[in-house]
């Protein structure tokens, strides 16, 4: 299979912005392990902004253009740093990618970037990929990295893209606020009643949040991609997807 797994900033680091080592370094044994079992894999990673944040010291994520990117030039060394050493543990290589709305919005740039993925994986390298915060505008932003994965899964025309978050999937209603709220397993169609589900709620499913999920969920049904939410929480959730395992929400046209 090929496998687009995204890792959202709250699974990556504690909320002091500091990477959560112990997660990360359970994440990258176990996607180097999925590597050794012969599946293709694409990290889409968030963070740098966050681990900018934790490295400079900062008390809270800038709120102004510019130091937004000074945090995320500061951020992405350290998060790739952190890659190159925890995967080189087991003998993988990484290549660091950074993109902007115009390489994937121009034709020429597009077919650069999906040339370049595709022979990173022909010659067995890890691709990370993350949105260029330090040069991203408003002009040529993508927008968030849930968005960015799918675009990247559909590229490369993964099999899946799982999308690692801080809640366990889909689910009928905000269930931080409604106790009846129930998990959402399998989802067939995106359409604008399950989209405003998701952006009915100021919580976790409100917009930012699961919205960006359902239509990066939308874009994978679209190019035949299975796409699942899951807890980042426990990176052990990886091997359950592969396994066919009832692992968060399942979006797919696949029937049972």
């Amino acid at each position: 299979m090929r496998i687009v797994i995204k890792i959202g900033t709250s699974t990556l680091a504690h909320p002091t912005g500091h990477l959560n080592i112990r997660r990360v370094e359970a994440l990258c044994k176990i996607i180097s392990d999925i590597k050794n079992s012969g599946h293709e894999v694409i990290l889409v990673s968030s963070g740098a902004i966050g681990m900018g944040v934790g490295k400079l010291g900062l008390r809270s994520r800038p709120t102004d253009i510019p130091g937004k990117q000074a945090a995320a030039a500061v951020g992405q060394c350290e998060l790739m740093y952190t890659y190159d050493k925890l995967f080189g543990e087991y003998h993988h290589t990484v290549a660091q990618i950074l993109i902007t709305g115009d390489d994937v919005g121009y034709q020429q740039r597009y077919e650069n970037f999906t040339n370049t993925l595709d022979r990173l994986l022909e010659l067995g390298a890890l691709p990370i990929i993350n949105e260029n915060d330090t040069v991203s505008t408003k002009e040529i932003v993508i927008g968030d990295n849930d968005t960015l994965a799918a675009i990247v899964a559909r590229s490369v025309k993964a099999d899946l893209l799982v999308l690692l978050t801080d809640i366990d999937g889909l689910y009928t209603a905000d269930p931080h606020t409604d106790p009846e709220a129930k998990l959402i397993r399998r989802v067939s169609l995106v359409d604008d009643a399950l989209l405003a589900l998701a952006g009915g709620s100021n919580g976790a499913q409100g917009t930012g949040g699961m919205v960006t999920k359902l239509q990066a969920a939308k874009i994978c049904l679209g190019c035949g991609c299975d796409m699942v939410i899951a807890n980042g929480s426990d990176p052990m959730n990886l091997y359950a997807i592969l396994d066919g395992k009832p692992v968060g929400t399942m979006f797919t046209e696949k029937t049972l």
